[in-house]
């Protein structure tokens, strides 16, 4: 019985040996494979970038020849990473880098698979990005693109048949073109998401936010926000029926969309001039003073680089200024235009590609995308296989908590933009208001472009019911409908530049919820925000030049993805869940106004039953 036990215990000993000796070697391995990954994900982004900045057909071919190259090399590594016992190693760090790893993503289709799904996608992107309308006035004229042409029209004319003109064209062709390459794209991702091990590409998605209850946890959210939502809703379209009438304007139907101000009434701000609660008050559009003090799109960049710099957070390097795309080009290439921030994996290698404005929303998108450029810097000192946010949310975030703030009276005042503004409380419901029109009323529209997707990759929706899906969710969510009845002809979810380009929408809901813990935090740390002092609301909070709270945002972004985000979350603010109670709080005075004012006018709440989109 001894012999036998001493026979176990040197087996068991030797196996623990071995296990300790391969730990050792499998370290090693992901040393040289993070060196090797980040070599190659940079030659696949240099390439991407070039296809994006000159949309071409040899770009394209490049692109879509590196980009199997990575799928191949990846391939060969996950047979690899099978050689390792790595679930019964000892070190957190060597079992998260090799779980990391062993997704393969698109690349565990087979070959010919992989190179038809990446022509489906390059295809609808490229359709995208080449869209050109007819001019309402002059149909001859059909060389209006979405940026800046179609885009102009859409925020600024007050003619609902110049907005209908517009949208129907637009959807027709950014939408409805692509309809068998989306199809296609589908049922790629399905397979992929099945070839690891998935149950659909929803699931893959879903994984990245390491919490099998995250979906349900956003319904939660959602839930509790909704009430604010549907008050902005009913005061909106009231202010509408006021403007346009109620034969263009239901008194208790979904709003036409095409009113809204944006392609995909995502954001509402645009329309500010029509619905804001006290219109004798000016609201705060620096636009026309940036103008007037000769901004350009590099002021506009230099300015966010000293905001992060002011924190005692990362300079731009020379190379971003370097190799940094900021204004449209003027060759006439196409070029996708939708603003983007890049990181090429070696260090210092920053980009951003943006055909930027001057005005004040553009200022507050160089701010977003700076955001991730400094997510990028902050966390390049780690291998490759963390050098991503915490989850997708959090990346998107960073930015936002500094627009926030940038759009603050106090801070645009601080920087000159603003002059003689006197923010009683009438001026900070205006303000307020405005806000809500782009961070609530994104909520819903945000949760849509996924939910729509999670059916269709889950297969819940039947073909030949796809728009008309899409339509019902917008309507249920959000209480819009599109200016003119829809079919099962159109197709129209990927006019939406992000449903073409395969970009998962979760991050930007995630995001629009917890920059608001990241802000509250902040402003506390700045001593910019007390609940208990009037003087100091969170809705007037500038954390420029607080060195406490740019230490918070360098131990979170400085983390990467080396931890589950709960451990980033806690590192920033020493919370560990996602919650909604920060951006209620900073809602607060609006709902409290909103609703006195809606019950006062007798406004609907909620909305009827759209019939804009007919299955058969």
């Amino acid at each position: 019985m001894m012999k036998l036990i001493c026979v176990a215990l040197v087996a068991m000993l030797s196996l623990t040996h071995a296990l300790v000796k391969e730990e050792i070697q499998a370290k090693e391995y992901l040393e040289n494979l993070n060196k090797e990954l980040a070599r190659r994900t940079n030659i696949e982004t240099e390439a991407s970038w070039a296809y994006g900045s000159n949309i071409n057909e040899e770009n394209e071919k490049r692109k879509n020849e590196v980009s199997a190259e990575l799928a191949k090399f990846m391939k060969e590594v996950s047979v690899d990473i099978q050689k390792f016992n790595w679930r019964s190693y000892q070190n957190e760090d060597i079992k998260r880098q090799f779980k990391s790893l062993s997704k393969l993503g698109y690349a565990a289709l087979p070959e010919a698979d992989y190179a038809e799904f990446l022509e489906a996608v390059s295809s609808m992107e490229s359709n995208f990005a080449k869209v050109k309308v007819c001019d309402y006035k002059d149909n001859t004229k059909c060389d209006l693109s979405l940026e800046p042409e179609i885009e102009e029209v859409i925020t600024k004319s007050r003619d609902p048949e110049e907005l209908k003109h517009y949208w129907v064209q637009f959807y027709a062709k950014a939408g409805t073109a692509v309809r068998p390459q989306f199809e296609r794209y589908v049922e790629l991702n399905t397979k992929a998401a099945k070839l690891n091990n998935f149950t659909s590409g929803a699931e893959v998605w879903l994984d990245e936010y390491e919490d099998e209850t995250f979906e349900k946890q956003l319904e939660d959210i959602f839930a509790e926000i909704r009430p604010l939502y549907e008050q902005v809703h009913g005061y909106v379209r009231y202010r509408l029926r006021q403007h346009y009438g109620d034969t263009v304007v239901p008194e208790k139907g979904p709003l036409p969309m095409h009113l809204l101000g944006n392609m995909w009434a995502q954001q509402w701000s645009d329309i500010a001039d029509l619905v804001s609660p006290f219109p004798d008050k000016p609201l705060v559009d620096v636009t026309a003073e940036m103008v007037k003090q000769g901004y350009t799109p590099l002021k506009m960049f230099q300015m966010g680089d000293d905001f992060f710099t002011s924190m005692n957070l990362t300079k731009l390097p020379q190379e971003f200024w370097d190799k940094s795309i900021i204004e449209k080009p003027t060759d006439g290439r196409d070029l996708v235009c939708h603003a983007s921030a890049w990181d090429f994996y070696l260090q210092n290698d920053v980009r951003i590609k943006q055909c930027t404005q001057v005005t004040q929303n553009q200022l507050f998108t160089v701010h977003h995308e700076l955001g991730h450029i400094q997510y990028f810097l902050q966390y390049q000192h780690l291998p490759f296989v963390y050098r991503t946010g915490a989850n997708p949310g959090f990346h998107e975030a960073v930015g936002d908590v500094l627009s926030l703030s940038v759009s603050t009276p106090k801070h645009l005042e601080k920087i000159n933009l603003l002059h003689n503004f006197v923010l009683d409380e009438e001026a900070r419901i205006n303000q307020l208001f405005l806000t809500a029109l782009d961070k609530i009323v994104f909520l819903p529209f945000a949760f849509t472009m996924d939910k729509y997707r999670w059916s269709l990759f889950r297969g819940e929706v039947e073909k030949s019911k796809w728009n008309c899906a899409f339509w019902k969710l917008r309507e249920e969510y959000s209480g819009i409908e599109p200016p003119v009845v829809r079919t099962e002809k159109d197709f129209d979810a990927p006019a939406k530049y992000h449903i073409s380009a395969d970009v998962e929408y979760l991050r930007y809901l995630v995001s629009f919820i917890i920059q608001f813990q990241f802000y509250k935090s902040a402003c506390i740390k700045a001593g910019q925000y007390d609940p208990k002092n009037p003087a100091l609301p969170l809705d007037n909070c500038d954390i420029y030049g607080s060195v406490e709270a740019g230490a918070a945002f360098h131990n979170m972004l400085s983390l990467g993805a080396s931890k589950p985000w709960p451990d980033a979350l806690e590192a920033f603010n020493g919370e560990r869940i996602m919650s909604g109670k920060a951006i209620a709080e900073y809602f607060e005075p609006l709902r409290v106004w909103l609703e006195a004012e809606n019950i006062k006018n007798n406004v609907h709440i909620g909305w009827t039953a759209s019939d804009k989109c007919v299955s058969a």
